[in-house]
């Protein structure tokens, strides 16, 4: 069975060379299917043309494409850490909760619908469609399950979804309301100072 979720990172170098790629370089990434996990290689052009551009006829290979690599631009700690879809759909794959397989499924199709994720192959094993999405910023990889939601499930994830992007994935436990003492009844001498 393949793993429901998954993150592969897009790699800084050549697999076959171990060369660092340069920003803007092209390069080829394959998926090979081991041990019923999907593995990514990311190889430089001269490597893929001298070594791997039969690809193809390789055991386990499912698929093959050409990308740009970005080098990641140099990161400014931000002083409050906001959470976005994309963060949320990577907690919940870290998790590998079943439960939260709906959810990230619902997110990663909004990711793609705004141009922030890339569909790059669907597959289907023991008849699930499985989803490999690119972020093409970063090179990651996301590999989520079609959970087949039925109409009358879409409504329930729809505010599981909600709920996530307003409060996040750990939402903050809700405070108890203050109470206030009741009032003391006042003593025969307060009583009769503020009659008099």
């Amino acid at each position: 069975m393949i793993t429901e979720w998954n993150i592969q990172s897009r790699a800084h170098g050549c697999e076959a060379c171990a060369r660092t790629f340069a920003d803007k370089e092209s390069y080829h990434t394959m998926l090979f299917e081991e041990r019923a996990e999907l593995r990514r290689s990311d190889i430089c052009v001269g490597c893929w043309d001298k070594q791997f551009n039969e690809a193809r006829d390789r055991k386990g290979f499912v698929s093959h494409w050409q990308g740009v690599y970005n080098a990641p631009p140099a990161q400014t700690p931000d002083a409050i850490q906001k959470e976005t879809a994309e963060t949320i759909l990577r907690k919940l794959i870290e998790l590998n909760d079943p439960k939260n397989i709906p959810a990230g499924y619902i997110l990663a199709v909004m990711l793609e619908r705004k141009r922030i994720l890339k569909i790059k192959e669907q597959l289907t094993r023991n008849g699930q469609r499985i989803f490999i999405y690119e972020q093409p910023k970063t090179g990651d990889l996301f590999t989520i399950v079609d959970p087949n939601l039925q109409l009358n499930q879409l409504e329930q994830v729809q505010r599981d979804v909600a709920a996530l992007l307003e409060q996040g994935l750990n939402p903050a436990a809700p405070q108890p309301e203050a109470t206030v003492a009741p009032a003391a009844a006042p003593t025969e001498a307060e009583a009769e100072t503020q009659v008099s």
